[in-house]
């Protein structure tokens, strides 16, 4: 079994914040697909990055999403990671899994 996390912007490149119903139609998608989803978003985690070219620091506030799955289908995650980077206008979107095992 495996931990997937989605750890997605709430604000877009230009502060403006992302519509709430973008984040209900992937809580939505997720949960039809795996059959539950837990959701950090009640007080938003802080996220720094630094840009390569700039060298300059950017802090940005995310949810995080989680899903467990029997198995990864990392195809899949993929090209649903590059869907979210499109839809959230992002360079890159960090969508991780680790192997977990349930007591």
């Amino acid at each position: 079994m495996h931990l997937v996390q989605l750890l997605l912007p709430l604000f877009d490149n230009q502060g403006a914040h992302h519509p709430d119903d973008v984040f209900r139609r992937i809580r939505t998608e997720l949960t039809d697909r795996f059959g539950g989803l837990t959701a950090y978003s009640r007080a938003p985690a802080s996220g720094l990055w630094q840009d390569e070219t700039t060298s300059r620091t950017t802090r940005d506030d995310i949810v995080v999403y989680e899903v467990m799955v029997d198995s990864l289908d990392r195809a899949w995650w993929s090209q649903y990671r590059s869907t979210l980077e499109r839809g959230f206008r992002q360079k890159e979107l960090i969508v991780r899994a680790q192997a977990i095992e349930l007591l």
